[in-house]
């Protein structure tokens, strides 16, 4: 039988679990940061936050012992289980969930030895732990949605840790997880283990109420502070009064500086004989002072520049009511998405979508565009139409060769804003891009870079309504908060889909919440919406109700719905034998494509190949290639229906 073994931590051998002491890392000719110190005690929760850029995931993988630095040190406690959890989740071909992690309980960081049978009731433990099944953990790992991939590498650290990590260390652990997703890690960096005790976690994330939850620290790493950090203990909320704070006070010191420098140079000015050789020191500390003013400068530069600068076109469109549905419903492949759906969209309005992964809110936003057709109910939109422009999370669709001058600014070296010509330069630097990299083909940018393109892209469209597909992934905080005020002052009509809590509150005047059963709920705030994900999981998956909340009319559209395959096994004579076996093996085949296109975007982000140019070129042509299937298979399949209408 497996026995939980104490760790350093419970032990109570060292409160302190890691340290690190003047840690510089550099990439290539770039320095990420210098001279950083940092340590972690038994019960922390460190937020780490910062600029795309500055170095956070190095950091965190120096931290983990997965690399080293040039220079500093890091000591860990004896007998210390750190886990790390990177940011992409990649598993060995062909293993089910199960297996992942009894491989990992039997390699772990553990002392305790543990054979196969011990290995494999700890990993049913874990697995249940993090919210598996049986038809999950039976499932290829790779075959997994984003979120369920998440939750298995979770999983398979704390195995590795024998379920008891001292320290866990992970890598934007919210992305590709749903709101209830995110409520479940919540509990579990806050909720104790087996043994009662609760483990100790540093994390880099842009989820700023994920930060307000769950720190009891923020970390910083920034050029704009003068050891690379600023650290606040409490949380996101505290971080940011204090780092007001303390830019206020930087700004306020180099105001202070400019001055004696000013007079520094007027006294160094007026030569040798008035300034007498007994001077010496003071001129000796007159450059100092000029140095300072320097750094000084560097600094408080690199904090104001940390945002790219976001702001919208909109068309001069006057009519107020943009997009009307009524009683919208749709299902694929026999599967009831949403019904009975009602939206009203007019200027000023941001109508937040909300739901698990999975359960329709992109077919609603392509139902709501004129994409899609729905099965029932109408939607009428503006005459003319409005003017639709989106912001996909599916982003990485420039052949990789493309240079960033042509992919930002694809016609010309100028572009037209708000009527105005702009030179490229000017405006890629508006979006942090530096002159150097024009000439730099896009596979060679960072996730956040190439949102910034896309950013880019779209501010040059004018639009009636603003379509925002997971906007807010790859983007750093002080982005986030840019395309934030950018999104209010924007006067059009916003469909937001985002898992971003702090965007939604902000920004939404109405949220609709869908199930992925058919069932769905306005709700007034993203906790309700929360309440009613995790009701959704729990429901049993063979109730035909809708687990949200639903008008009478709603209710009645759900009994229709579930009367419509016995329609549907009747029409599909329009079909021919060929056709009919087709369409009964779409679903499958969508299933497979899909996960063709998480495998491929796993490659991309692969730092190992994204070193290599040659790699690099094919990763993307392959990842280009899966969304194209994937398109392709929704498309006949959306055709292969029609003929059945």
């Amino acid at each position: 039988m497996f026995w939980w073994l104490p760790s350093a931590a419970q032990s109570g051998v060292n409160d302190v679990l890691l340290s690190a002491r003047d840690i510089s890392r550099t990439h290539g000719l770039q320095t990420l940061f210098r001279g950083v110190s940092m340590s972690v005690a038994s019960g922390d929760r460190v937020g780490l936050i910062g600029p795309n850029g500055a170095g956070k995931s190095t950091l965190l993988k120096l931290l983990a012992g997965e690399d080293q630095p040039d220079e500093g040190t890091i000591t860990r406690a004896k007998g210390l289980r750190a886990v790390y959890v990177p940011q992409q989740d990649t598993f060995p071909d062909g293993w089910t969930s199960t297996r992942v992690v009894v491989d990992a309980a039997e390699h772990g960081v553990s002392l305790a030895a543990m054979d196969h049978h011990e290995a494999e009731i700890l990993a049913e433990t874990i697995l249940d732990r993090v919210g598996f099944d049986g038809a999950h953990a039976g499932t290829p790992a790779m075959d997994l949605s984003g979120g369920w991939k998440k939750r298995l590498s979770l999983a398979r650290g704390l195995a590795r840790a024998a379920g008891e990590p001292d320290l866990l260390l992970l890598d934007e652990p919210t992305n590709h997880l749903d709101l209830a997703g995110i409520a479940w890690l919540e509990d579990l960096l806050l909720s104790p283990g087996p043994s009662g005790a609760r483990f100790a976690s540093i994390f880099v994330t842009h989820d700023r109420s994920f930060l307000e939850r769950i720190a009891t620290r923020v970390v910083e790493l920034s050029a704009a502070y003068p050891l690379g950090t600023l650290s606040v203990e409490g949380n996101y909320t505290t971080f940011l009064r204090r780092k007001e704070e303390f830019l206020e006070g930087q700004a306020a010191a180099e105001r202070s500086m400019a001055n004696q420098v000013r007079q520094d140079l007027a006294w160094l000015h007026r030569g040798a004989k008035a300034r007498r050789t007994k001077a010496k020191s003071r001129i000796e500390s007159s450059h100092q002072r000029i140095d300072e003013l320097a750094e000084l400068k560097s600094r408080n530069t690199a904090a104001a520049g940390a945002a790219a600068r976001v702001d919208f076109n909109a068309t001069d469109r006057k009519t107020r009511k943009l997009i009307s549905a009524r009683g919208v419903s749709k299902s694929l492949g026999g599967r009831r998405l949403f019904e009975n759906v009602d939206v009203d969209l007019g200027a000023g309005d941001c109508l937040g979508l909300l739901g698990p992964n999975g359960s329709g809110k992109t077919t609603l936003i392509r139902v709501l565009t004129g994409e899609l057709a729905p099965d029932a109910g109408s939607v009428v939109r503006a005459d003319p139409l409005p003017r639709v422009v989106v912001f996909s999370q599916h982003r990485r669709d420039f052949e990789p060769t493309t240079l960033l001058r042509d992919a930002i600014c694809p016609v010309s070296d100028q572009v037209r804003f708000r009527g105005q010509a702009m030179h490229i330069t000017a405006w890629s630097r508006r979006f942090l891009f530096k002159d150097s990299q024009l000439a730099q083909p896009v596979s060679t940018l960072s996730g956040g870079e190439l949102a910034r393109i896309h950013i880019a892209r779209i501010m040059l469209e004018p639009a009636d309504v603003l379509v925002l597909d997971e906007p807010t992934n790859d983007l750093d905080i002080p982005t986030l908060e840019a395309l934030e005020e950018a999104l209010e002052d924007f006067p059009g009509a916003l469909l937001l889909v985002t898992h971003d809590r702090a965007m939604l509150d902000r920004l939404a005047s109405e949220v609709l919440a869908l199930d992925g059963r058919g069932g769905h709920a306005i709700v007034a705030s993203v906790d309700q919406a929360v309440a009613l994900e995790r009701k959704a999981a729990a429901h049993s998956v063979s109730s035909h109700e809708p687990a949200l909340s639903s008008p009478p009319q709603a209710q009645q559209n759900a009994e229709l719905t579930t009367q419509q395959p016995r329609q549907t096994q009747s029409s599909r004579k329009k079909l021919s034998y060929n056709e009919q076996r087709e369409y009964d093996t779409m679903e499958e085949r969508i299933g497979q494509a899909e996960a063709r296109v998480s495998r491929a975007e796993a490659a991309v982000n692969d730092p190992a190949i994204a070193s290599d140019h040659a790699r690099m070129a094919a990763a993307c042509d392959e990842l280009g290639a899966a969304q194209q299937a994937v398109a392709a298979l929704y498309a006949r399949w959306e055709e292969l229906e029609s003929k059945q209408a």
